[in-house]
C-alpha cells in the first residue's frame, strides 16, 4: 500500500481532544502525540488536527516547562524534546516551546563521581539527561535533548557539548551504541540499531565523520535484515542524517509498514516514527524543518 494510505490511518487515530493513544482504547499520551504531529507535518496539510494536537500536548506541560508521559507521572519527562520538536513552526506554542527549552537546560540525569572500582565502563560524570527525573542519564533521552536544543540554535550551548561528550563516551568498540552502558563488569554490551540511530542523528553536527565511520558500518549491515518499526525507523534515520542511506531504504519500511496486516497495528509511535524514516532522505532534524524532497499528499 502506498505512504499515503499509513497516514490516513495515522490521522484516523486523534481522539477529539487533539491527542493521540499508543494503541486503540489506550489514553492519549505525549510521546505518541509528538509523533504524530512530526509525522503528519510532512504532509505539507497544516489542518487544524495538527494544531489541535500541539493544544494537547501544551495542556500536558507542568509549570517547570517539562512534558511528562502522562501528568500523573511527573517525573518521567523524557517526552520534553520531542514536543520541542513538534512544536516547531508552531507559532501559537512558541512559548511552550521556549519554556520546555529552558527546563532542558536546567535539568539533567543523577552522575555520581566515577569510582575506581565501579562495574561500569562509562564515566558516569558526563551530563546528559535521564528517562526519568533523579535517574541516570541515558542515549535515547539525551540524544533527544540534542536535537531539541540544536533545532532552537542551541547547539554551542554548554549543555550540548557535555552531552555530546556523553554519548561518544558511551559508544562501543564495536561502533554502535546500546541503552547506555559500554562494559559492566568487563564484559561489553551489544550494540542495538535503535539507539545507534539515535545518536547518529545527535552527534551529526558535532562530531567529525571520522569519529562515527564504525558507527555507521554497524547500522549499514544491521538495517538490511531489519523489519521492526523503531529499529528500522531510527537506523534509517541515522544513516540518513550522515547521507548514508540505503538504496533500499523506501522499500524496507513499506515492506515493513505491511507486515501490520498479519501482526497487528503498529502502536502510534511506532507507526509515525517509520513514516517519518520513509518520508525524508535526511535525519530527523531534516524532516522536523521540512527539508524533504515533497510532500506525502494524503
Amino acid at each position: 500500500m502506498p505512504l499515503t494510505t499509513y497516514y490516513q490511518e495515522l490521522r484516523a487515530r486523534q481522539a477529539r481532544d487533539g491527542g493521540f493513544a499508543i494503541r486503540p482504547g489506550a489514553e492519549c499520551r505525549a510521546n505518541a502525540t509528538a509523533w504524530a504531529i512530526l509525522a503528519l507535518r510532512l504532509t505539507g496539510d497544516e489542518d487544524s488536527g495538527i494544531e489541535k494536537a500541539c493544544r494537547r500536548l501544551a495542556a500536558w506541560q507542568l509549570d517547570d516547562g517539562s512534558v511528562p508521559v502522562f501528568p500523573d507521572h511527573r517525573k518521567a519527562i523524557w517526552p520534553t524534546p520531542l514536543a520541542v520538536l513538534a512544536w516547531h513552526g508552531s507559532g501559537a506554542h512558541r512559548s511552550n516551546q521556549e519554556r520546555a527549552v529552558k527546563f532542558l537546560l536546567e535539568h539533567s540525569g543523577d552522575h555520581p563521581a566515577r569510582k575506581p572500582d565501579s562495574p561500569l565502563g562509562h564515566n558516569p560524570e558526563l551530563r546528559g539527561w535521564p528517562w526519568v527525573l533523579g535517574t541516570h542519564s541515558w542515549v535515547v533521552p539525551t540524544s533527544l535533548a540534542i536535537l531539541a536544543l540544536e533545532l532552537r540554535g542551541l547547539g554551542g550551548n554548554g549543555r550540548v557539548a557535555e552531552a555530546v561528550k556523553m554519548l561518544v563516551d558511551r559508544r562501543l568498540s564495536r561502533g554502535g551504541w546500546n541503552y547506555g552502558n559500554t562494559t559492566v563488569y568487563g564484559t561489553e554490551l551489544e550494540p542495538l540499531p535503535d539507539t545507534t540511530g539515535v545518536a547518529l542523528n545527535a552527534l551529526r553536527n558535532h562530531v567529525e565523520d571520522s569519529v562515527v565511520q564504525s558507527s555507521i558500518a554497524y547500522l549499514s549491515r544491521r538495517v538490511e535484515k531489519i523489519r521492526t518499526p523503531i529499529s528500522l525507523g531510527w537506523g534509517l534515520l541515522g544513516l540518513s542524517a550522515w547521507g548514508a542511506r540505503p538504496a533500499g531504504a523506501a522499500l524496507w519500511a513499506e515492506e515493513t509498514l505491511g507486515r501490520q496486516q498479519s501482526t497487528g497495528a503498529f502502536n502510534t509511535d511506532q507507526l509515525a516514527l517509520l513514516l517519518v524514516a520513509a518520508s525524508t532522505t535526511g535525519g530527523l532534524l531534516s524532516a522536523v524543518r521540512k527539508e524533504v524532497a515533497s510532500a506525502v499528499k494524503t
